[in-house]
């Protein structure tokens, strides 16, 4: 077990966010994806420690249109799609998150890797 230096900030979707992805494409009754399906996918992104409300606060209010776009795009790769205004008050509208001060790595079989992420990559993991 190894303690990282890291917070983790953990990205759900709220109901408005799974309408926007019901409406991409319209299907009937119960082909629609619930707020539990999405909920199945969502994102956990390592942060610096953070040790206040205020500078949690403050990390994401920075970075907010980063991971709602990242968001998005898990959904649709084509911007023309995404809503018009990508705010600080879609954000909220659309994703709630919670914070984990300590994030530790269970697995002692294989070493922590680090790599750029790219969409391209993304892209192709989803596509797998």
């Amino acid at each position: 077990m190894k303690l990282l230096n890291r917070s983790a900030l953990s990205v759900r979707p709220t109901q408005h966010f799974v309408d926007w992805i019901n409406a991409l494409e319209p299907t009937v009754g119960d082909d629609d994806l619930s707020l539990a399906d999405v909920e199945r996918e969502s994102t956990i992104y390592l942060i610096p420690e953070m040790d206040t409300p205020e500078a949690l606060e403050g990390f994401v209010r920075e970075r907010y249109l980063e991971i709602l776009e990242t968001e998005l795009r898990a959904w649709e790769e084509d911007e023309r799609q995404w809503p018009e205004a990508l705010d600080w008050a879609l954000f909220q509208r659309f994703l709630r998150f919670e914070h984990s001060y300590l994030a530790i790595d269970l697995d002692d079989e294989v070493a922590l890797e680090v790599a750029d992420v790219d969409d391209n990559l993304l892209l192709e993991t989803d596509q797998d």
